[in-house]
């Protein structure tokens, strides 16, 4: 028998971890940024390491634990559904993986790693014609969130507090307009359409 010979490298968080064999109902999610981040961490898409993209400018920081699920792409059946919903034409993905925000009441130190999420909504977010959406989640078996289903359920003032983060994360000093719109807060069936969306974007581009 062949001793065990361990990876001399690390996976990659977007092309090389697998989302979950029960997904999208439940998902691994990749964490790139915590809520007492003051710096925009974000994906090397290239490398597969996390690397800093630029400093936060105001005081806002994330409201949750923020990255992405891994094996996503927002490109044209994410676009589509995102048109669909709006009753809108022209819409297309950004060319990124799915973004998601992870609810729980534990604090965690750093980004970097993977962790078990249940969706139960998400924002339709548009960045100048492109969809750019927020999977809401709960990190699986938090002691607070664990239990809530849909985003439906969400105190209303937590769901505003999002909004606004993603409307207003993006300005830089003497700006006073965003370039985004949040068009829909939608519940967990809807999340786990646009999350298939992804899924299927991401095989057309990288699998087939």
């Amino acid at each position: 028998m062949s001793a065990y010979r361990p990876s001399l490298f690390s996976s990659h968080p977007w092309h090389g971890v697998h989302p979950g064999e029960n997904a999208p109902e439940e998902l691994t999610a990749y964490v790139e940024m915590v809520p007492t981040d003051v710096v925009k961490y974000e994906l090397d898409k290239d490398s597969g390491l996390l690397k800093a993209d630029r400093p936060i400018k105001f005081s806002s920081v994330p409201p949750s634990l923020y990255g992405f699920i891994p094996r996503t792409l927002c490109d044209k059946k994410v676009g589509e559904r995102c048109a669909a919903r709006l009753k809108r034409s022209g819409i297309g993905g950004d060319q990124d993986p799915m973004d998601i925000c992870i609810l729980t009441e534990r604090p965690f130190a750093h980004g970097n790693v993977l962790v078990p999420v249940m969706p139960v909504g998400g924002l339709r977010m548009v960045d100048r014609n492109e969809a750019d959406d927020k999977i809401i989640a709960v990190l699986k078996g938090d002691a607070v969130w664990s239990g809530l289903d849909d985003v439906a359920k969400l105190p209303a003032s937590l769901i505003e507090r999002l909004r606004h983060y993603f409307l207003t994360y993006k300005l830089t000093p003497g700006e006073t307009s965003s370039q985004v719109e949040i068009a829909e807060v939608y519940g967990r069936e809807e999340a786990y359409e646009t999350i298939k969306a992804s899924f299927e974007d991401y095989r057309k581009k990288y699998l087939v």
